[in-house]
């Protein structure tokens, strides 16, 4: 029987509340800057981060001057946003929401951002529209999707073809992270689309620590590993191996196992 698309939240919303996200986010801090730069945020601008996760690119915006809402559909992650925020010295309202049915009216935002989250929204068009109904004219969206090419693409493949997945007719999410699809997504709705590909490193000291990491945090992790016992063992091997084949020295000391994504600035006009 296939998953409704109710169901397909609730599993989100539980896959992502297993582990520590925490732990994870902060192995790519770059990213939530990277995108909040390239928005040219000032202040006193409206910011909304949809599924703002613990506040990767919402605390930098806030920073920047941006009177910042995060909206996620898993409130335990808000726990570690109000911490962060609270070191940074910045005020950010925090919404239980749904990137599907945002609950603002339109044209409230100056600029809406989203770090690997929105695509992971089971009905694409639906969250496409709703990120282009609450940017005000003139403002702008900006969005970092996983890549599939890039490892993390690879790794959702991986999980998904091993672990018990519930029937769906819901797309893979990397599909936010090809040009012309997420283009087929917000153009539709008068966006101005550019796109650019990058590169994110989860940082660690070693390849070792990295994986430990994901495997003790990483919510798909956690939920692969429930559904396979003891079969888990069979994917960490192929696991390790792609994470291990993508990093490489970086400075000051440690390592960096790189992904790529795609950058999406989405402007409206006028």
């Amino acid at each position: 029987m296939e998953a409704s698309v109710e169901e397909l939240k609730q599993r989100a919303r539980a896959m992502w509340a297993a582990g520590n996200f925490d732990e994870i986010s902060n192995s790519i801090p770059e990213v939530g800057i990277t995108v909040v730069d390239r928005l040219a945020i000032e202040p006193g601008m409206t910011v909304l981060d949809v599924a703002c996760g613990t506040g990767n690119a919402t605390i930098p915006a806030a920073v920047a001057g941006g009177r910042c809402i995060g909206l996620d559909l898993t409130p335990e992650l808000f726990e570690h946003g109000r911490r962060h925020a609270a070191e940074a010295g910045v005020e950010i309202e925090w919404s239980e929401g749904d990137a599907e049915a945002l609950p603002f009216a339109s044209g409230s935002f100056d600029r809406v951002i989203s770090t690997f989250g929105v695509m992971f929204a089971p009905r694409h068009e639906v969250a496409a529209a709703e990120l282009a109904r609450v940017v005000s004219p003139g403002g702008t969206i900006g969005l970092s999707c996983w890549t599939p090419e890039g490892t993390v693409g690879q790794m959702f493949k991986l999980v998904a073809s091993s672990a018990p997945q519930p029937r769906s007719s819901a797309p893979p999410a990397t599909l936010w992270g090809e040009e012309e699809y997420v283009r087929g997504l917000l153009e539709p709705h008068g966006l101005e689309v550019s796109c650019e590909r990058q590169l994110a490193g989860f940082r660690a000291p070693t390849i070792e620590a990295l994986f430990e990491r994901l495997e003790t945090n990483f919510g798909p992790w956690k939920m692969a590993q429930a559904a396979l016992g003891d079969r888990w063992s069979e994917l960490r091997g192929p696991l390790f191996d792609l994470y291990a084949s993508a990093s490489q020295p970086v400075e000051p000391s440690g390592i960096a196992s790189f992904s790529e994504y795609l950058l999406v600035i989405a402007r409206k006009p006028v």
